[in-house]
């Protein structure tokens, strides 16, 4: 899959899922537009990305949301593949008396950025008839308790995929997203945990999949540049579920013995 002198903008590229998508369009020859809050993350990625853009920026503001683009434009002059990765996670109790600030924290970082990037850049990607990956989660499906908002931006997420699919299939932009499972990175560290306390919720993630394991983020970029190349020009407005069997494993309860 050469993606030879495309364009390409990852958000939340500083780690995990966004470091390795960015990685491997680099790789296949793309230029890609490295974006996170960290700007020394973003340094570390960025050597293994060739002569990439670095934008250090908060996907949540929509200035800095309008930097991204501008910036990406005047290096590379156009927009083929927009990855809407960023994301936080966060414990929401409904009846906690904190609860709305840290939902619209989630909210406007998961959901609401990507729909005013998908604004900015879908005017350069009707030009080059491009693409839009956002990762969402299994937890668009299934609710945990205590991550009501969590799972609320990642149902966003699908539903707006879905929506803005229909919207831009005409002038020939597809839109996809991605569900992944269980995905070892440090989203769990990032809420506050400590390294190992996330490694043992991910050895409890484990359990919960039917094949017990936990991808790593290359297996979600492999996914990426597979949706956002010419061999998936069919596929516009899917949610691609990547969980190793994890719904299938919460699905598998009989009440009584059959």
């Amino acid at each position: 899959m050469s993606f030879q002198d495309k364009v390409v903008i990852v958000t939340g590229a500083s780690s995990g899922i966004g470091a390795a998508t960015a990685i491997k369009f680099a790789e296949e020859g793309a230029n890609v537009a490295l974006v996170g809050r960290k700007q020394e993350k973003l340094n570390n990625v960025a050597k293994k990305c060739g002569n990439p853009l670095i934008i250090a920026a908060d996907v949540s503001n929509d200035e800095d949301a309008k930097r991204i683009i501008e910036e990406t434009i005047k290096r590379f002059g156009k927009i083929d593949v927009l990855v809407n990765n960023a994301g936080i996670g966060g414990v929401t109790k409904i009846l906690d008396e904190g609860v709305i600030k840290v939902f619209d924290q989630i909210m406007n970082t998961n959901l609401r950025s990507a729909v005013v990037l998908t604004h900015l850049a879908a005017p350069h990607l009707v030009k080059t008839k491009g693409n839009i990956i956002n990762i969402s989660s299994v937890a668009a499906y299934r609710v945990t308790r205590g991550y009501s908002a969590y799972s609320t931006s990642k149902a966003g997420m699908d539903h707006f995929t879905r929506a803005v699919a229909l919207e831009l299939a005409p002038h020939g932009v597809r839109v996809n997203v991605i569900n992944p499972g269980p995905v070892k990175t440090d989203i769990i560290e990032n809420m506050g945990a400590t390294k190992e306390a996330a490694d043992a919720a991910f050895d409890n993630l484990l359990k919960a999949t039917a094949l017990s394991r936990v991808s790593d983020s290359e297996e979600i970029a492999d996914l990426v540049l597979f949706t956002s190349s010419e061999k998936s020009k069919a596929i516009t407005g899917s949610s691609i579920v990547t969980d190793n069997g994890m719904l299938l494993k919460l699905s598998d309860f009989t009440p009584v013995d059959l």
